[in-house]
């Protein structure tokens, strides 16, 4: 069956630079991500809250034992929200959103010493999954992916189902919710100013920091561009660097598989490429089996033996 070009769009690593950004807007700990998260929410949601202690951050930093990372996780008016940034349309989000939070809701009942053994009913949060898309391909303003796509057999009752909420930030997408947040108004007025750079033919490093500087010139995010220069300006670089380390590794393990006659996933190189990405934390594990041809198991098992490594000494 030939894959469609849903399916090849999902399957490429993810940029990291718009959701690094994002999650250094609104998912610290600081007063003013605080602010800025709680903008954020009354947009979404048309609420006017004024205290931004009001917004418990809950933030998962790993799922299981794969590197799926979210965003934004906060608790108010007992509903748990999560928000997620994603630069390509991404089938699995509500899968990934079911999981996200399964671990939510643990550590939830942990928190109040819950037993799912009591007979009466436990009550929790109401859950709420936000994608904010802001990429390539176009994609409608708003529209809903459901878990009962991904079963393998069609649920005709509705009786299980997740879904996640993909709301478009590009450009000319939801302009009344995106400029009535400040802060989401500048994240990406920036991202799209380098974008812009980049098609005009700026060079990478001419592109980045020509839009810094301008939305330094413009008093971004209240003084926080200008503050945070050297870093925004390295986590695209980082990524930048990152994809083209990953196309040489991936050109090189291909080449090799040739050369030995056997196939790309079976390579020396494939196994390096792997462990080099593992180490630098470049992609997660599936998305390392797709680019190298390893299985699963392959690259999990690559993980496993890194993890037992001893630590370089000092």
């Amino acid at each position: 069956m030939a894959e469609t070009q849903a399916n090849t769009i999902d399957r490429q690593p993810q940029p990291k630079f718009r959701d690094r950004l994002f999650i250094a807007i609104f998912g610290k700990d600081t007063e003013r991500s605080k602010r800025w998260r709680l903008d954020l929410y009354n947009a979404l949601n048309r609420t006017n809250y004024t205290d931004p202690d009001a917004l418990k951050l809950t933030t998962i930093e790993n799922v299981i034992y794969i590197k799926m990372y979210n965003d934004v996780s906060f608790l108010v008016d007992s509903q748990m929200t999560l928000y997620e940034q994603q630069s390509r349309p991404n089938s699995n989000m509500p899968l990934r959103g079911l999981l996200y939070f399964a671990e939510l809701y643990q550590k939830h009942l942990a928190q109040k010493e819950i037993d799912l053994n009591w007979s009466s009913l436990v009550k929790i949060p109401n859950p709420r999954f936000v994608v904010f898309y802001n990429g390539q391909p176009e994609r409608p303003e708003r529209y809903k992916l459901r878990l009962s796509e991904a079963f393998e057999l069609e649920d005709k009752t509705g009786d299980f189902e997740w879904t996640a909420e993909v709301i478009n930030i590009n450009p000319n997408k939801n302009e009344t919710l995106v400029k009535s947040c400040k802060p989401m108004y500048d994240y990406v007025r920036l991202v799209e100013k380098i974008s812009t750079n980049k098609k005009a033919g700026m060079k990478i490093e001419q592109a980045v920091n020509e839009a810094v500087d301008w939305a330094i010139e413009e008093k971004f995010l209240e003084g926080f561009v200008r503050e945070q220069k050297e870093e925004i300006i390295g986590m695209y670089l980082t990524e930048f660097n990152e994809e083209r380390a990953i196309r040489g590794w991936r050109q090189e393990g291909i080449e090799e598989g040739r050369e030995l006659g056997i196939a790309e996933g079976e390579s020396k190189k494939a196994v390096e490429t792997a462990r080099n990405m593992l180490k630098l934390n470049v992609g997660t594990p599936a998305q390392i089996s797709q680019i190298t041809g390893l299985s699963m198991e392959q690259v999990l098992e690559l993980q496993k033996e890194l993890a037992a490594e001893p630590a370089p000494a000092n």
